[in-house]
């Protein structure tokens, strides 16, 4: 985290930013990253969503009617609690690196929105997973690498193997999931979307692709 005199300088910083956010102005992304630990911070262009994402993001779920949406593959937190900041969904992220999920809470309670986020501590398939109307996805399944240091909890976590198991997971919380649950993707997820998914929106002029689907009728083979 970048360092601030003392504790109540980094709460007012942390205050002003997001009244900017609440206000529907978008920070530059370094204003943001700031508030992450260093090493999370320098690899943020890489691995957590853009403000502009998140912005866009939570002015869709608005559009659409979500209240409730799962991040998969939360990492250090940023989209829940920078697209909590901009709209009014409750946010739960699920990440499987506890100390992504211990950097995650506190960004939460930093921005004083952990009334509406929260992260659970997990792999997608290994634990329950949260019910709700959305689900996001960005790069929900790489290696994540800080320098030489790479994050992992147990051997087999960055390979082939995983992350093939990881992709069929999601794509089965996808098959199984209620009619009127959207899907939202920034770059994709690795998969594909099952049939009975609609694509309702694309937002092209972010660095990636945004894509918004809706579950609009169930399919025999989604099983």
């Amino acid at each position: 985290m970048t360092i601030f005199r003392n504790p109540r300088t980094l709460r007012v910083a942390a205050r002003q930013l997001a009244e900017a956010m609440h206000s529907d102005r978008c920070p530059a992304d370094r204003a943001f990253d700031q508030f992450l630990p260093e090493r999370l911070s320098v690899v943020s262009p890489f691995y957590w969503s853009p403000l502009a994402v998140a912005q866009r993001a939570a002015e869709w779920f608005t559009d659409a009617g979500v209240h409730t949406v799962v991040d998969i593959g939360s990492g250090a937190g940023k989209f829940c609690v920078a697209a909590a900041l901009f709209g009014g969904c409750r946010f739960t992220g699920l990440e499987q690196r506890p100390l992504l999920v211990q950097s995650a809470r506190a960004l939460a309670r930093l921005f004083d929105v952990n009334d509406r986020v929260r992260f659970v501590d997990g792999a997608l398939g290994t634990v329950p997973t949260p019910i709700a109307e959305a689900y996001y996805f960005f790069n929900p399944f790489g290696n994540y690498s800080f320098g030489v240091e790479r994050l992992t909890n147990m051997g087999d976590e960055c390979s082939e193997a995983r992350r093939a198991h990881d992709v069929a997971a999601a794509e089965q919380l996808l098959r199984r999931a209620a009619v009127g649950t959207w899907v939202l993707t920034f770059n994709g997820f690795g998969g594909r979307i099952p049939e009975g998914y609609d694509l309702a929106r694309v937002d092209w002029e972010l660095p990636a692709a945004l894509r918004m689907w809706k579950k609009t009728r169930w399919c025999p083979s989604n099983g």
